[in-house]
Order: structure tokens, then C-alpha cells, then sequence
């Protein structure tokens, strides 16, 4: 095994296979400490074959140039992109917070992602794989999804599209969704994607913000053997929409839907056409165009369309990705997110491409027909890397080692994690059931508003299982208490970056006072990015999310994180997934309800409800004992893999859940 982790307090430290610099000799330190605090923090080291082929050898010396000279590190990194015109300035800080990242350059990105890889032999390399949930599949090269990129786009201007409009898509994960947004880049339009599952009310109010005068989607598509009705909600909320003038349909489903004349096209007729050119100009943007708005999901008031950027989106998202993932031109990468969150933006779609990878889209559910369906695939498309949530990996999880164990999943390099805090349990059936011992794990952490990787390992970094390791090139991170003093290693705080990055979100549309108030306010006489997670940062520097800060429970004064709740219940042999949040308690303040899902075969009790009670005493202390373990066969979650605590708690306590429009189901 080319990798070893020592999660048992009883057992020894066994030596590790590594290749370390002398300047990272001291991980051989941390080792020792780690033991002796927490087993769950034991390193596990990359092998020999994963460090000797990764793109950086070194992380010290490289963080350390990219913190003292940030401006000639991005730099250098610029130049590996294509530019019609090179930058006046790196960094235009003269407006914070609304930074500005190369100035007076021009560029776009789908010169970057497509365009470039046709004068090279990348032009006959597969670019995209994709299956549909009733098994069908195409696959287009770099030559074809050009050729497909550049006749949506002629469409779109033959609709009258122009640079600096925002098209909304609202579409399943087929092909033409991505098609769709690399369509709307070329042109120079905006594009506002909203998940294939949202509501008429989330939808309407999108296109509202956006002010869309196009909007683009499908009949439906297919989710756990059915057909979904995404035209039906598209047309309610195009009656609830004065600016839609353009509607534009992909069938997919076959299913009838109403289309309205003089507003609806069907997709494929609109491609047939001879004004479905496949030349198509790429229109030279400005780095600080608009490429895409995108809006993230809140509980409560208008939503926030966070605005990312030609120039800066496309740099931060190639480099992390080619950092992070070690991409080589061999490897079929799987992002297994949907393009309608941030992290089907910045790695399912722009930065893959950008690098040139093979990308691989599937439709549907992880466990339909049966739970092997992602397994299958890594197996039939020889998968190298696969990027998913926690949430997802604990679901597949409860299923037993059988079902991944019936393929050959060898072709697998490297492994990643996104959206939340993965628990060390779920850590270590991803690393030894489905990576074999031998894959690294790339635990994540970012945000819609990052554009990109902000903490995470490389290849070469060891691993602690829970924890996303340490800030990526560039970036300065810190944990600070209420007052913005840093806390001492171990304790619990508040997130914040200190220094801006290119990838980071210019404004909230329409709404700058709205941008200020909710990121740069809290922390406005330091400059600081205010993350809205609280987190931990231990004695080697590595930070461990928590979760939101409202995702913390206080109880008697203390405070605990859901998520280490939750962990400490999967730490049971018994649970597959769990969910923690507070209710009031007339002594503590807060109380901790729970709920579980049971692995397959485990048949619930009230035994079992006590003994999973005094488990988390055991792991956490008495005070984060739960008032109650409710046995349950789903979590409300979004298709993103987040589960909606807030659903939880308005059910309990016979409230009104509000939008549900995200859930998965």
C-alpha cells in the first residue's frame, strides 16, 4: 500500500513511504504531535509515485514567493493563458474592495478553454464524455463541442444577444448546458445558470435580477427513472417575467410542453439552420467583462447574484485546478458536481478546459438503478480523478464496500472533496474503498464567491483526515474571534482572507452596498474577506472548517459545530449519515437533536438511539450528548449535497420550512 494512517489511538506510528524536501523534514514532527493530541489527525503521506509526477514538488517555497511578490507570482501564472492584449496592472487596489485584477487587458476565455486547443493536436482530443441516466452517451472532442460552441452562439446573436447581456439557463446536466455557457462567453454575453431543480418563485426572481431577455432550457430530464417538468416551470415563470422575449428549448424528455409562438424555438431546429454557422469570431473581452453572474442560495431575502470575471476567473480556475489535480493530458477528470452551483462553473465546465482535460457529465442520481452506477462508469470511462461531496460519498457509503468492490476502479489517481467538511470516517472509506489506499484526497475549501480552490492540499502535502490542509498559492488566511485578534492554535473562530485574489467576486449585481455590507463590513479597517465559516487552525498550520457560523450550536455557553456532531456519529459503525441542529432548551439555551440515517442492514432501536447518545459523549464530552436520535430514511438536501438543517428545524418545531426549491427531492 502506498499509503498508511494510523487511526487507532492504541496503535504505534508506522513509518511512512514519502518523499519530503529538507524544508518539509518536519512533517515528521508534526507525525509525533499529531499522535499525541488526536489519531484522527495522524498523516497520511502521498506515495512515491504520486509526489515523484506532481506539477509542484514543493509547497513552502513557492507559498512563501506567491505571499512576498503576489502580484509577480500571478503574473507568471497569466502568461501560461493566452492574452489578445497584455495587462497595464496586476492588481488594481484602488477602489477596495471592489478590486480589479489586469487591467487593460484583453482576453476571453473561451479562447483559453477552446479556441487555443484547435491549433495544437488537442483539436481530435476527446473534450467531454457524457451519459445520460437511461445509459445513452455522447462524446464530443475539442473539434466537435467548438463546432457546437460557435452554431449556439450564431444562434444566440441571430436572437439578438449582445455583449454585456445576462442569458438565463435553466436546463439538466446534458450537454447543451455547458454548450450553452461556453456559447454565451464567446459572444461576450453573460450567463446566469440556475439549477434544474429550483421553483417558478426562484427561477422568476432570477431572471428578474438578471433582467434576462433569453432564456434557455429543456422540456426536462431525467432524475431516478423519471422525467422532469422543467419547460412547465419555466413557462410559469416566464408569465411572472415581463423582460423574457426568447425562450429557448432542448428536448430531451420527448414530453409534451406548451410552446407559445413568437417565443419559443425548439433547440435542434434553431441548429439546423443555416444561420447555425460553425464559425463563429471570439469576441476580444476586457479582463474585467462580465462572464457570469451566479446566484448563491440563502434563506431568507433577495437572492445574490455574484459577479465573476473574464480575465481573473479564468487564471485562478486553470491554475488551482492544475495545481491541485496534477492534471496531465492523460487524465479523464470527473467533477460530479451540477453546472448550476459554483463548483460546475469553475470545475466541471471553464477550468478543465481551460486545461485542456477530458471531462466527464453524467445526468442522474449517484444510486439509480442500483448503487454502483457511479463505480460503473469510473470503470467503463477509466476515470483518473473524481471530485465530489461528502454528502454524496456518505450516501454511497451506506450501501457496503460490496458495490464498489464489484469493479476495477485502478484507474483512479487522485481523489477531491467539496461543499463541506468531510468526517474522518467518510475520509477513510473514500481513501481505502474506492481510491484503493493509494489515492490522495484533495479536501477542499471554497465558495461561490472565492471562484476557486482557497485551502486545500496538493499531491505532495500530507494528509489529516477532516482537514482541507493549508491555503492554496496566494492567499493569506487567518482564524480571528469576534474582535479580529487572531486565536491561538486549536481554538475556534471566524474565517477571513486577508489578501485580495483573482478569482474572488467582483459585486453582488445591481447591489455594491449589499457586497460591502455582507463580506468587507465586519472587517473593514483591516481589508479582510469575512468567509462566514468558522474554523480552527492547529499548531501546523492546518485549518479545519467547522461549517457555517450558523451552523454552530451553543449549549450552556459552549459551542459546537454541527459538523462535528454529525462526524462523531458516523464515526459509528451503525450510521451512514447523520444531521445535528439546535432546539430551544429551557436550561441549556439550545438543545442538540439529531437524526440518522442507518447502513444498510442495522435495524434502528431504542437500544441503539442510547447507544449512539453516549458515542457522542464519548467522542465530543457529556455537553454534546444529544436530547434525541430520530431514526430517518432521507435528510432534506440540495442536489449540491448540503444538507438544509433549517428544513429540520422548522419541521421540528412546526414552523414553515420556507423554499424548498433546492432539495434534491
Amino acid at each position: 500500500m502506498s499509503f498508511y494512517v494510523d487511526l487507532n489511538p492504541k496503535c504505534s506510528l508506522k513509518s511512512h513511504p514519502v518523499v519530503m524536501s529538507k524544508k518539509d523534514s518536519a512533517t515528521s514532527k508534526i507525525a509525533a504531535k499529531s499522535s499525541e493530541k488526536d489519531p484522527v489527525s495522524e498523516l497520511v503521506y502521498p506515495s512515491k509515485r504520486v509526489v515523484q509526477k506532481a506539477n509542484v514538488k514543493e509547497y513552502e517555497a513557492m507559498y512563501q514567493r506567491s505571499i512576498t511578490d503576489r502580484e509577480g507570482f500571478w503574473a507568471d501564472e497569466a502568461k501560461k493563458l493566452h492574452w489578445y492584449r497584455k495587462w497595464d496592472k496586476v492588481l488594481d487596489e484602488s477602489q477596495k474592495p471592489f478590486y480589479k485584477w489586469f487591467t487593460g487587458g484583453k482576453i476571453n476565455i473561451i479562447d483559453n478553454a477552446i479556441d487555443r486547443h484547435l491549433k495544437t493536436w488537442r483539436r481530435n482530443k476527446i473534450a467531454m464524455i457524457w451519459e445520460g441516466e437511461p445509459g445513452d452517451v455522447k462524446v464530443l472532442s475539442y473539434h466537435a463541442l467548438n463546432r457546437e460552441v460557435s452554431k449556439f452562439a450564431n444562434i444566440l446573436k441571430s436572437m439578438g444577444v449582445k455583449k454585456g447581456e445576462i442569458v438565463t439557463i435553466y436546463m439538466p446536466q446534458i450537454p447543451e448546458l455547458p454548450i450553452a455557457m461556453l456559447a454565451c462567453a464567446k459572444i461576450g454575453a453573460g450567463h446566469s445558470v440556475v439549477y434544474g431543480g429550483f421553483s417558478v418563485e426562484a427561477l422568476a426572481s432570477r431572471i428578474d435580477d438578471a433582467k434576462s431577455r433569453v432564456l434557455i432550457t429543456a422540456d426536462g430530464g431525467f432524475r431516478r427513472g423519471k422525467p422532469t417538468d422543467l419547460k412547465g416551470i419555466a413557462n410559469d415563470a416566464m408569465d411572472r417575467s415581463p423582460t423574457i422575449e426568447v425562450c429557448i428549448t432542448v428536448k430531451r424528455t420527448g414530453e409534451e410542453c406548451m410552446m407559445q409562438t413568437d417565443r419559443d424555438y425548439w433547440y435542434h431546429d434553431l441548429m439546423s439552420l443555416p444561420i447555425a454557422s460553425p464559425d463563429c469570431e471570439t469576441e476580444k473581452t476586457d479582463a474585467e467583462d462580465l462572464l457570469f453572474i451566479l446566484y448563491t442560495s440563502g434563506t431568507t431575502g433577495r437572492p445574490k447574484g455574484l459577479v465573476h470575471t473574464h480575465g481573473g476567473y479564468s487564471l485562478y480556475t486553470s491554475t488551482t485546478h492544475r495545481y491541485v489535480f496534477d492534471i496531465k493530458d492523460e487524465d479523464r477528470w470527473w467533477c460530479a458536481a451540477d453546472p448550476g452551483w459554483i463548483t460546475g462553473h469553475s470545475y466541471l465546465v471553464y477550468g478543465p478546459l481551460i486545461n485542456g482535460a477530458t471531462i466527464m457529465l453524467y445526468e442522474g442520481a449517484p444510486n439509480h438503478p442500483y448503487p454502483n452506477r457511479w463505480w460503473s462508469m469510473i470503470e467503463k470511462y477509466g476515470i483518473t480523478i473524481l471530485y465530489t461531496s461528502p454528502t454524496a460519498i456518505r450516501g454511497l457509503m451506506r450501501f457496503g464496500d460490496q458495490w464498489p468492490k464489484r469493479h476495477d476502479l485502478s484507474s483512479l489517481r487522485l481523489l477531491g472533496s467539496v461543499g463541506e467538511p468531510i468526517n474522518p470516517e467518510a475520509w477513510r472509506w473514500y481513501h481505502e474503498v474506492i481510491g484503493g489506499g493509494h489515492c490522495p484526497i484533495m479536501d477542499t475549501w471554497w465558495q461561490t464567491e472565492t471562484g476557486g480552490f482557497m485551502i486545500t492540499p496538493l499531491p505532495i502535502t500530507p494528509l489529516k483526515p477532516g482537514s482541507a490542509t493549508r491555503p492554496f498559492f496566494g492567499n493569506e488566511m487567518a482564524v480571528v474571534d469576534d474582535n479580529g485578534k487572531e486565536v491561538k492554535p486549536g481554538e475556534e473562530g471566524k474565517l477571513v482572507i486577508k489578501s485580495p485574489w483573482p478569482g474572488m467576486a467582483r459585486t453582488i449585481y445591481g447591489d455594491p452596498d449589499r457586497f460591502v455590507e455582507t463580506y468587507w463590513k465586519e472587517y473593514e479597517k483591516q481589508g479582510w474577506y469575512k468567509a462566514g465559516d468558522s474554523a480552527r487552525m492547529d499548531e501546523d498550520g492546518y485549518f479545519w472548517i467547522i461549517g457555517r457560523i450558523d451552523d454552530v450550536i451553543k449549549v450552556s455557553g459552549y459551542r459546537l459545530g454541527t459538523a462535528e456532531i454529525e462526524s462523531a456519529l458516523v464515526s459509528h459503525p451503525s450510521v451512514a449519515e447523520a444531521a445535528a441542529i439546535a432546539l430551544p432548551h429551557e436550561l441549556k439555551g439550545n438543545a442538540i437533536h439529531t437524526y440518522v440515517i442507518l447502513r444498510a442492514g442495522v435495524v434502528a432501536s431504542k437500544e441503539l438511539e442510547e447507544e449512539l447518545r453516549s458515542h457522542v459523549a464519548s467522542e465530543l464530552g457529556p455537553i454534546a450528548k444529544p436530547e434525541a436520535v430520530d431514526f430517518t430514511d432521507a435528510l432534506p438536501k440540495t442536489r449540491s449535497g448540503k444538507i438544509m438543517r433549517r428544513v429540520l428545524k422548522a419541521r421540528a418545531l412546526g414552523q414553515d420550512v420556507g423554499d424548498i426549491s433546492t432539495l434534491e427531492e
